[in-house]
């Protein structure tokens, strides 16, 4: 989590959407930055209506714009899996394919408790502004006119190419479990 102050802004760090580039480049920028520990780091949307925001606001005198990314919802859990890779011996871990039944069985037992997308940016008072990881130039464009310098995001915390393709029946499946994700997905402009 990113805070701007003279600009009222807020960052959410949504996991495996591009976070980490985004605090790597704005991190000097940011009047407060919060990368650790990994609770803090990843506030989502609701705990920062309920915590961080009357305490801001109560200081400022006014809200704080809030922005995050939202990858692909289906492109989300394969960068978990991807994750996954890279800090796991490979010939442990299971395919995706029972990565992804594990998903489906128990929301959050592979994404560190985060069980969507949607959850973690909506609740009852959603992100104020939420970009497309997929369309990172228009976030950018964003955070330029906000913070008026340009924004070149780093290539960082990239996972390994791994074998993400699912059965025909299990990704049907997983498709109608993030239906809300998809939904949400496809509405952001």
């Amino acid at each position: 989590m990113l805070i701007f102050w003279d600009q009222r802004l807020v960052f959410l760090a949504t996991p495996k959407a591009g976070s980490t580039a985004v605090e790597v480049a704005l991190e000097p920028l940011a009047s407060l930055a919060v990368q650790r520990p990994h609770a803090m780091k990843h506030v989502n949307a609701t705990q920062f209506r309920h915590h961080l925001q009357p305490w801001l606001r109560e200081i400022a005198a006014e809200d704080f714009t809030t922005v995050a990314l939202m990858r692909e919802p289906v492109e989300w859990l394969r960068s978990w899996y991807r994750f996954e890779l890279r800090d796991s011996d490979a010939d442990q871990l299971p395919d995706f394919e029972h990565f992804t039944r594990r998903y489906l069985s128990e929301p959050g037992a592979v994404t560190n408790g985060i069980g969507t997308q949607s959850a973690f940016l909506g609740g009852e008072t959603p992100v104020d502004r939420i970009f497309r990881y997929e369309d990172i130039d228009a976030f950018t464009a964003f955070l330029d006119d906000r913070l008026g310098c340009e924004i070149v995001l780093p290539r960082v915390n990239v996972p390994p190419a791994a074998d993400v393709t699912l059965s025909p029946a299990t990704e049907a499946q997983l498709r109608e479990t993030l239906r809300q994700d998809i939904l949400l997905y496809e509405s952001l402009s």
